[in-house]
């Protein structure tokens, strides 16, 4: 498969800008990473509905859920260590109020590269999971990353959108994306399945192709819906598949596998789940590439744990 690849985190602020040229009620909040994050595009276009906060995340959070009480949308866009770890407190309060407010998570996982184990969020998927009222929404391309804006405004309570920094391939959406959906991205058969978030998505369409060099037929999918899951598909997919394994750019403790495990776990009869993400520890600073190889996200990896 040949493609083009893109980081959907530079998209963020021509997409938000668009959002508030439709809904006037849309504010956005920073905490002094608007050029990292894009939003400062925003800023240019709507000053009067932008919130600089400085680093005081948590207070930026605060700000965000008395925008919502106020009847406004507000996005609170950081690196997604801050917006799921620092701020924790603030966004479990958010929740117990199921406040209308949008949060847009870059540089996930491995995704900051140089910036090491502090900047590194290889927990967000657990921290956020947890959280009743909260949905998670991973896009992996760029229609997926408009689409879960849109969803994310059109729903009333709390969303999280973990958006990719790293590359991802620049393919248009396999189809429209929704709330509670998963995407079978390719179908060739039943003897795997892969299944990947957003930021991995590189790594999930290159393992699918070495299965296929290899001569094995499986299924490519894509969990666009985190939370809700799409519990459906994945419980007949782990009915009718000889082995899945969960792709994700994130620790297996918690997060996509964690979340698989569970959804098929009292199923009398099911393939066998197994995970390629960081193991228990914390990850260290380099090129995002080099790091997620390191750290076991990489063709072989997948390989080895379907037994090719």
């Amino acid at each position: 498969m040949s493609y083009d690849t893109i980081t959907l985190r530079e998209l963020v602020g021509g997409v938000l800008v668009e959002a508030g040229k439709e809904h006037k009620d849309i504010y956005v909040i920073d905490s002094d990473l608007a050029k990292s994050t894009t939003t400062n595009q925003f800023e240019e276009v709507f000053p009067e509905r932008f919130v600089e906060t400085g680093i005081a995340e948590q207070n930026a959070m605060s700000i965000a859920a008395g925008i919502a009480t106020e009847g406004r949308i507000p996005f609170y866009v950081n690196f997604a260590i801050f917006v799921s770890g620092t701020c924790w407190t603030q966004l479990r309060q958010i929740c117990y109020a199921n406040l209308n407010v949008k949060l847009i998570a870059t540089h996930p996982g491995m995704d900051g590269g140089y910036d090491g184990a502090t900047h590194h969020a290889n927990e967000d998927l657990a921290l956020m999971r947890v959280l009743p009222n909260l949905k998670i929404l991973a896009p992996s391309n760029p229609d997926e990353l408009k689409a879960a804006v849109r969803i994310a405004i059109a729903h009333q309570g709390p969303v999280y959108i973990r958006c990719v920094r790293d590359a991802v391939p620049n393919l248009p959406a396999k189809e429209a994306v929704q709330m509670g959906k998963a995407v079978v991205v390719e179908d060739d058969g039943n003897d795997f399945a892969l299944i990947y978030e957003g930021s991995a998505t590189e790594l999930a369409f290159k393992s699918f192709e070495a299965c296929r060099e290899k001569g094995k037929k499986g299924k490519l999918i894509n969990l666009f819906s985190v939370k809700p899951v799409d519990r459906d598909l994945i419980r007949q997919t782990a009915g009718t598949v000889e082995r899945i394994v969960t792709i994700e750019n994130h620790s297996v403790i918690g997060g996509l596998g964690g979340l698989i495990a569970e959804t098929v776990c009292d199923m009398p009869g099911h393939a066998p789940v197994l995970r390629v993400g960081v193991e228990d520890v914390f990850t260290e600073s380099g090129p995002s590439g080099l790091v997620k190889e390191k750290y076991g996200l990489n063709v072989e990896h997948v390989l080895e744990q379907l037994g090719y």
